[in-house]
C-alpha cells in the first residue's frame, strides 16, 4: 500500500515528549511512526489516520508539527503557551479544540490544558501542566477496531469524554469532604479549622467551575460545526459527554450552594454560642452587683447607718443578700438565662 513502507516496525526514535505517535490503517491496527514521516503518510493514498500524542512539547518539537500536519501559525502559537480558555476554533482544514483537565496531586487540585487539532485523517493532543496520560484511551480504543474506523473524530469524541469522567471522582471527593465538615459545623465545640477548611473548599469548587462550565459551551459548539471534520454518528457521542459535563457543573453548582449555606450557619451558630456566653456573664454579673452593692454601701465611713447600732443587723443584712441573690438566680434560670 502506498505510504506504508514509512511505518518503522520499531519504536522510533521520537524527542522524549513525545508521548505516542501511531497510525491506525483501515482495520484499527497501530503502528509506530516518527514525527518526519506523517506528511508522507497524509500525502500518500494510505487508508488510515495519524494520532499524535505530545505532552509539555519543546518550540522544536510544536515547530516540527506545525510543519508535518501544516497547523496555522496562529493556534500553535496559542499552544505554546498554553494559558488559553476552552474554547473551539476552525483553521482552515483543521479543527483547534481548546479544555482545561483536573487532577488530584498531593492531595490539592491542580489544572492543566488538552489541545486538540483535529484534521480529515489526524488527531494531535498536546497535554500541559497536571493531566492524566490518554493512553488508557488508546488501549480501549485498539481492543475495539470498530470504533477507530470511525476515524480521528471519535478519538477527539473519546479524550473529551476521559477529561469529562476526570472531573466526577473530584466532586464525589468534595461531596464527602461537605458531609464530614457538616457533623464538625454541629458539634459543641467551635473548630477554627473547619471554617479554614469551609473556605478552602468553596474556593476549589469556584475555580473548578471556571474549568467546567464553558466546556458546555464548547462542546455544544464542536455538534453544531459545520465542518466535515465531525461525522454525524460522532456527533451523538458529543451529546452524551455534554450531557455528563452538564451533570458535573450542576453537582459543582449545587456543592458551591451548600457551601456557602455551610458558612452562613457555622456563622450563625457561633453568634449564638457567643450570645449565650454574654447571656450568662450577663446573668452572674446580675448576681455579683446585688451583694457588691449592699457591702459597698456599708462600707462607707458614716456614722449614721440605717441598723447600724442593732444587735441582729449583720445576720439580717446577709439574710437580705441572699434573699435577692436567690430570687435573682431563679429568674435568670426562668428565662434561660443560666
Amino acid at each position: 500500500m502506498p505510504g506504508m513502507e514509512s511505518i518503522t516496525t520499531s519504536p522510533p526514535a521520537n524527542p522524549a515528549c513525545v508521548i505516542s505517535c501511531t497510525w491506525y490503517d483501515e482495520d484499527g491496527k497501530p503502528h509506530a511512526l516518527d514525527l518526519d514521516s506523517i506528511s508522507d503518510m497524509l500525502q500518500s493514498g494510505a487508508k488510515g489516520f495519524a494520532w499524535v500524542g505530545l505532552y509539555e512539547p519543546s518550540d522544536e518539537v510544536l515547530d516540527k508539527v506545525e510543519e508535518e500536519f501544516d497547523l496555522h501559525p496562529l493556534a500553535i502559537e496559542d499552544t505554546r503557551k498554553a494559558h488559553q480558555r476552552p474554547k473551539i476554533e476552525t483553521y482552515g482544514n483543521s479543527l483547534f479544540v481548546v479544555v482545561h483537565t483536573a487532577q488530584v496531586v498531593d492531595e490539592r487540585i491542580r489544572y492543566g490544558e488538552t489541545h486538540a487539532f483535529l484534521g480529515h485523517r489526524f488527531l494531535l493532543t498536546v497535554r500541559h501542566g497536571a493531566s492524566l496520560s490518554y493512553a488508557p484511551v488508546r488501549a480501549r480504543l485498539e481492543q475495539e477496531p470498530e470504533l477507530l474506523a470511525m476515524g480521528p473524530s471519535f478519538c477527539l469524541y473519546s479524550v473529551l469524554d476521559s477529561v469529562v469522567d476526570n472531573y466526577s471522582p473530584i466532586t464525589d471527593s468534595f461531596r464527602d469532604t461537605l458531609d464530614t465538615l457538616e457533623k464538625d459545623i454541629f458539634a459543641d465545640t467551635y473548630k477554627r479549622r473547619t471554617v479554614i477548611r469551609l473556605y478552602d473548599l468553596k474556593r476549589e469548587l469556584n475555580k473548578m467551575r471556571l474549568a467546567v462550565a464553558p466546556l458546555q459551551d464548547s462542546l455544544a459548539q464542536l455538534q453544531r460545526t459545520q465542518a466535515q471534520l465531525i461525522s454525524e454518528e460522532v456527533r451523538i457521542y458529543l451529546r452524551d459527554v455534554q450531557d455528563h459535563a452538564a451533570r458535573v457543573n450542576d453537582a459543582i453548582d449545587t456543592l458551591r450552594e451548600m457551601l456557602g449555606t455551610a458558612l452562613s450557619v457555622n456563622l450563625s451558630l457561633v453568634t449564638l454560642a457567643q450570645g449565650e456566653t454574654v447571656k450568662q456573664l450577663g446573668a452572674w454579673a446580675a448576681l455579683l452587683a446585688a451583694p457588691t452593692l449592699v457591702t459597698s454601701w456599708y462600707g462607707m465611713n458614716f456614722a449614721h447607718m440605717p441598723e447600724l447600732a442593732g444587735r441582729f443587723a449583720y445576720p439580717l443584712l446577709m439574710l437580705g443578700v441572699g434573699v435577692v441573690c436567690v430570687v435573682l438566680y431563679r429568674l435568670f434560670k426562668r428565662s434561660g438565662w443560666l
